[in-house]
Parts: C-alpha cells; structure tokens; sequence
C-alpha cells in the first residue's frame, strides 16, 4: 500500500466518522466500538 493511498484511506475513515457524528449522534461509532469490545472479549476466551 502506498502513501497515497492509505492517506486517501485515512481521510475516507475521518470522514465517515464525522459524518457520523454530525448526522446519527456517534450511533455508528458506538456500535462499531461495542462490537470490537465483543470481538475482544470472544477472541481473548479462545486464547
């Protein structure tokens, strides 16, 4: 992956976040959050 890409990447992710933020009040990014925390948990019980 180059730089340019992973920066358009990058600015892709931000603004999606934004966009969630200014649109749904953070609805996106807590359930993407609850759901990583739920991968974490699953993955640390088969460790």
């Amino acid at each position: 992956m180059t730089n340019t890409i992973s920066a358009a990447l990058f600015g892709l992710i931000v603004l999606a976040v934004l966009g969630d933020i200014t649109l749904n009040d953070h609805d996106g990014v807590l359930f993407l959050a609850r759901k990583l925390t739920d991968l974490i948990d699953y993955l640390a019980f088969w460790r």
